[in-house]
């Protein structure tokens, strides 16, 4: 069996002959890995596997990756280099026979409403100069240049939403709630009350307006003028029903003009909020929705406007630009037309476009559409798009590591991707995957399992080798579950009880129109473990996390706890909805991070830093100092080490060198004054404590009730190896879910709780999805209801019931296509998860 921990010391000074064709890594100590020495092959898919916290991403991303993004930027101008945002030096002695690397990481999409599919891929620039050079223009127009026909620049933007689509207006309606009522009587809801209201009226007043009249019987002019007008005419007035006050000069504000002053100047939160009430938020009239110009919008190819083509989804679309590129085969392209739709820059650009959309097709992406906003697109999805862009880049002897690439896959989709990895390998590549997914795993090439535990219990590389190597190695906490060997089964309601659950009421939904769920009926039983599965883009989040938890979310008149959809919320549609109201609590528990600055972490977001500040300001040597709880925050002037703000680092600025961040030299990283880091609690300092492992201070803390519970809680669901203090900008998208699962748990149950998981097993590693269900599993015991968005059949296996959508992605998908026990849906023809879930279950 090939040997990981090679111990040869001439490798650690000789770098080994670069045609030898391995990666050799000597020396590695980045986190928790433990002087790890390994080689690993060039030009083959090698696996990376390993418990969550195990080391295995320590190792490919932060140490193989790192350096060769370090040797990188090492050959760029000094001056260049201070433009560029570098990543850190790795803790290791020596990396040779190391090419050129490129990182595709899971991310959620950017939050900037413009970024969509099209910008991602840069299809958009190709449809943009399709349009501009060989577009069908209306008589007598002139071209206009590809700038004119995109929303995020100058020439292309709507003058009205600014490109958006979106408009924030006021309408009669919205500012004039109820018509029946005078404008003394307050017919103008959205005027301010009190004295600013009554000025307004009495300005009013003096123009000669009728304030005690129902506003309807008023005439149109008239209310369009007091609502709408630009004027700001200022009179002398002099206050009615006030024979004390004297004249004074009173300036008019139409009512609009107040709202849309307040929304722009106002410091006032609370008065912002009030008038935002007033406005209405919709597809903007001038361009419907588009974004764009007219004069973009009236250019069309192959009978379609640019809007129409961002769309469509990319299967229909290659379907449309087909012809077209197909012309020069048939040597029917013309060389001497200027513009139109069978020239040859149409034909060059729609065969370009027609080979780049094919590769997203190969991807299982042809239910997306060029305009379909970054916010709305999982992480999967995120990286398979940016895998595509790879694909079309030509290059030749790299290494590509990528993140989990099949995290949110359904297990149909995961053989295109297969096919793909397969094609940067047969490139001339390397394909470094760090993946869970035992079936992507089985098909690599190459080994490398990082265990055996979490955190400190692992770090060291127990294997490195052929895939089926592995099955002699004991220690390995993959070897069960990626061969034949008896492996603990995913707890679920059968393995604990002799009969399964049995639901105590039913949501039903009805009528249900959002994206591409069109007249859709669909029922959630109460009081179960209920997994929502399907293919990509099927519509399975839309289901769950925009209509189930906004119905349910408007049922109890309350936002949403523990995490909030992203995107713009679109408007809801939908006939009926029944057995909401039997549900006291919604938790939509997601992956978007839990906090955007590395000020926010662990302890802090689950509450327990306050548990362990109490208890340093309650030692002998804190009261002696008069320090409070406040004093052990590092987020707050007093205790905190002042040089570099609690943050724990600075940046180095390096006049002609790249700038770089660094330990601060006053406190050490510490984050603490030295007055504050005097304080012990059991020999150990407030720095110490945020030091620990969950583990370590489970331990430590056992005294301590109220972090207890919390650092339980994050054992449960296997998250025992983070740091209390790790920055949330360090912390996985599956990571801060786990983080907010556990901030619940801990929480005293409060009736019956809806719980909405988005694939929860994200970046989970089989052993540590089995921690993950018990604790799911003990929600539904405890009489809550569990919904989750998933594509791992062993979950969905482990369910009580089961809702597949299909049959595929997109405009093809949105439909129910089985409904019931596992059992049963494991049965269902028509339904593409069927087969998978067979499996699971063992048929």
């Amino acid at each position: 069996m090939p040997n990981a921990q090679h111990t040869d010391d001439s490798q650690l000074t000789t770098p080994a002959h670069q045609s030898d064709g391995f990666v050799r890594v000597r020396g590695a100590r980045e986190n928790n890995l433990r002087n790890v020495s390994v080689d690993v092959p060039r030009d083959a898919i090698v696996a990376f596997t390993g418990v969550s916290g195990s080391g295995k991403s320590s190792l490919a991303f932060g140490t193989i990756y790192a350096e060769a993004q370090r040797r990188y930027f090492e050959s760029v101008a000094p001056y260049a280099r201070r433009l560029i945002q570098q990543g850190h030096n790795p803790k290791v002695e020596l990396i040779s026979g190391l090419p050129p690397a490129v990182a595709l990481q899971q991310r959620r999409g950017t939050a900037s409403s413009r970024s969509t599919v099209g910008t991602v891929t840069t299809l958009s620039n190709s449809v943009r100069m399709l349009f501009s050079r060989a577009g069908t223009y209306p008589e007598g127009s002139s071209q206009l240049d590809s700038d004119s026909f995109s929303p995020n620049t100058a020439a292309g933007a709507c003058r009205e939403c600014h490109g958006l689509g979106v408009a924030h207006t006021v309408s009669e309606q919205s500012l004039v709630p109820d018509p029946s009522l005078t404008i003394r009587d307050g017919a103008i809801a959205a005027w301010p009350g009190a004295w600013q209201g009554k000025n307004l009226r009495d300005i009013l007043t003096h123009l000669g307006y009728d304030i005690d009249v129902p506003w309807r019987k008023l005439p149109k002019k008239h209310r369009d003028w007091i609502l709408f007008t630009e004027e700001q005419p200022v009179v002398e007035v002099t206050p009615q029903r006030d024979r004390v006050a004297k004249p004074y000069k009173g300036r008019f504000w139409s009512a609009r003009s107040y709202v849309l002053h307040t929304l722009a100047d106002s410091q006032s939160a609370s008065m912002r909020d009030r008038v935002l009430a007033f406005m209405e938020s919709g597809p903007c009239r001038r361009c419907s929705g588009t974004g764009l110009i007219p004069e973009a919008l009236a250019v069309t190819f192959a009978g379609r406007t640019i809007a129409e083509f961002n769309a469509l989804p990319l299967a229909d679309l290659a379907d449309i630009v087909r012809p077209t590129s197909e012309l020069a085969q048939a040597g029917t392209a013309s060389r001497t037309q200027r513009s139109g739709e069978s020239n040859e820059v149409a034909v060059t650009i729609t065969r370009d476009l027609l080979q780049r959309i094919n590769v997203l097709l190969d991807l299982g992406l042809g239910y997306l559409a060029l305009g379909r906003g970054t916010p709305t697109l999982s992480p999967g999805e995120m990286q398979r798009l940016r895998i595509a862009t790879q694909l079309r880049s030509g290059l030749f002897g790299v290494i590509y590591v990528l993140d989990e690439p099949s995290a949110g896959l359904h297990p149909a989709d995961a053989e295109p991707l297969l096919e793909v990895l397969e094609q940067l390998k047969s490139s001339g590549n390397s394909v470094f995957v760090v993946e869970h997914n035992m079936d992507v795993v089985r098909r690599a090439d190459w080994l490398v399992d990082v265990g055996p535990r979490a955190g400190e219990g692992g770090g060291e590389v127990l294997y490195s080798g052929p895939v089926e190597g592995l099955a002699g190695v004991e220690a390995s906490v993959t070897r069960p579950f990626l061969f034949d060997a008896p492996q603990p089964s995913v707890p679920s309601s059968r393995s604990r009880s002799d009969e399964p659950r049995e639901p105590a009421g039913w949501v039903e939904l009805e009528g249900v129109r959002q994206h591409n769920l069109q007249g859709l009926d669909a029922r959630f039983p109460l009081g179960v473990l209920t997994a929502v599965t399907g293919v990509s883009g099927s519509g399975k989040s839309t289901l769950v996390g925009r209509v189930l938890g906004d119905v349910v979310a408007a049922s109890l008149s309350t936002d949403r706890t523990a995490g909030e959809q992203d995107g713009p919320a679109e408007p809801l549609h939908i006939r009926a909805v029944k057995g909401s109201n039997t549900i006291d609590r919604l938790v939509t528990v997601d992956q978007k991070p839990i906090g955007r600055t590395p000020r926010s972490n662990l302890a802090t977001y689950t509450g327990l830093f306050d548990a362990v500040r109490k208890v340093f300001a309650g030692t002998e040597a804190a009261q002696a100092k008069g320090f409070g709880a406040g004093r052990f925050s590092f987020n707050v002037a007093g205790g905190r080490c002042e040089t570099c703000q609690g943050e724990g680092f600075v940046a180095v600025e390096l006049l002609f060198l790249p700038g770089s961040y660094g330990p601060c030299p006053e406190c050490e990283g510490s984050r603490y004054n030295p007055a504050t880091l005097e304080v012990e609690y059991l020999g150990r300092n407030v720095a110490d404590v945020l030091g620990m492992t969950v583990d370590l201070a489970a331990e430590f803390l056992a005294g301590v009730p109220a972090a207890a519970r919390s650092l339980k809680c994050l054992q449960d669901v296997g998250l025992g190896y983070l740091r209390l203090g790790q920055p949330a900008t360090e912390l996985s998208g599956g990571e801060a879910q786990r983080i907010k699962l556990a901030t619940e748990l801990q929480r005293a149950q409060r009736g019956h709780t809806l719980y909405l998981l988005d694939e929860p097993t994200t970046g989970l590693h089989p052993a540590d999805v089995q921690l993950l269900m018990a604790q799911l599993h003990g929600l539904v015991d405890a009489g809550n209801t569990v919904v989750v968005v998933e594509h791992e059949m062993s979950v969905v296996a482990a369910a009580d019931w089961v809702i597949d959508l299909g049959p595929s992605g997109g405009d093809q998908g949105g439909r129910i296509m089985a409904t019931g026990s596992p059992e049963d849906v494991a049965q269902a023809s028509g339904s593409r998860t069927a087969p998978y879930l067979a499996a699971a279950l063992g048929r």
